[in-house]
């Protein structure tokens, strides 16, 4: 593993964002955050990989790892290659406002294909399975989870095709997943969320229904969040490609107010839906977004 302060780099976007394969970025940004879980404030959390998982109540004793032990002071099993943990689905929105970045930063899509590549590497390495869905107006892509490494390859090569186009329809793109899954999983969604509000958690909301457990991460630019536009300005709607001119000192006061009952909104339906809802912006280092993953994993265990 790198040494510390330059595991620690890794977890800044902007950094990242100067590498070329998403095979190495997921890799030093993992490193990073394993490295941060063994500094405050992450006591409590432990990751290990490959061959062992934590203890649980119910547990063979048999299979506890006792040299482990001895180093550690706490209990692991050893796993088997047969043994899939946690079955986990990728969703990638890749309509055109993903493609939105405000000057220094990474797109919305660039960020959530790191954030989702990150996540990968770390699931496969706990022995989880992991599948990817990219959607736009409809599915673009849809590869079935599995638990080997070599998977890895195969969902890098599509999050690395990825372009933001197109229009959104989460629900359409999202209920057609509902059919094509039937076991329990883990469904994470990595989206802006630039869709009719309504559809996205009827979706969501239908996956819990299904028993399904949900992670949301709501991935917006500093620019969207913040609005510090002075000069008069025309917007364009990048999936429609209509622009309204206007001044925006006159509309920004009125805009963060109707940006926070947004995104309040969304918080207060998944919360009231047992969802977990992470809003992020493409500023956010990694650790913030993998310190959620690992939060809701542990809860599931």
């Amino acid at each position: 593993m790198a040494s510390t302060p330059d595991a620690l780099r890794f977890l800044d976007p902007k950094v990242v964002g100067q590498l070329s394969s998403l095979d190495m970025v997921a890799k030093l940004v993992v490193e990073g955050f394993l490295t941060g879980l063994h500094k405050s404030p992450y006591h409590g959390f432990s990751v290990e990989f490959a061959e062992h998982r934590q203890y649980m109540p119910g547990d063979p004793i048999r299979h506890i790892d006792w040299k482990l032990y001895a180093k550690t002071d706490r209990y692991f099993v050893k796993m088997y290659e047969e043994e899939t943990n946690l079955r986990a689905h990728l969703l990638i929105d890749s309509s055109a406002s993903m493609g939105y970045a405000s000057p220094g930063q990474l797109t919305k899509l660039r960020y959530g294909t790191y954030l989702a590549a990150s996540l990968a590497y770390l699931m496969i390495n706990q022995q989880d399975s992991v599948g990817l869905l990219t959607y736009a107006d409809t599915i673009r892509r849809f590869i079935p989870p599995r638990a080997v490494k070599t998977h890895l390859k195969v969902l890098y090569a599509e999050m690395d095709a990825m372009k933001p186009t197109a229009t959104t329809d989460t629900l359409k793109s999202l209920q057609d997943l509902a059919d094509r899954i039937h076991r329990r999983g883990l469904i994470i969604l990595i989206s802006d969320l630039m869709d009719d509000s309504k559809g996205v958690l009827t979706t969501l909301k239908h996956f819990r229904h299904r028993k399904h457990d949900v992670i949301v991460f709501h991935v917006l630019d500093p620019h969207e969040i913040e609005f510090p536009f002075k000069d008069e300005s025309g917007f364009i709607d990048m999936e429609t490609g209509r622009e309204v001119l206007t001044q925006p000192w006159e509309i920004a006061k009125e805009y963060r107010k109707n940006f926070k009952a947004w995104q309040e909104a969304y918080a207060r339906e998944c919360r009231a839906n047992l969802i977990d809802y992470v809003p992020i912006d493409t500023s956010t280092p990694f650790d913030r977004t993998l310190l959620a993953y690992l939060e809701k994993r542990r809860r599931l265990a």
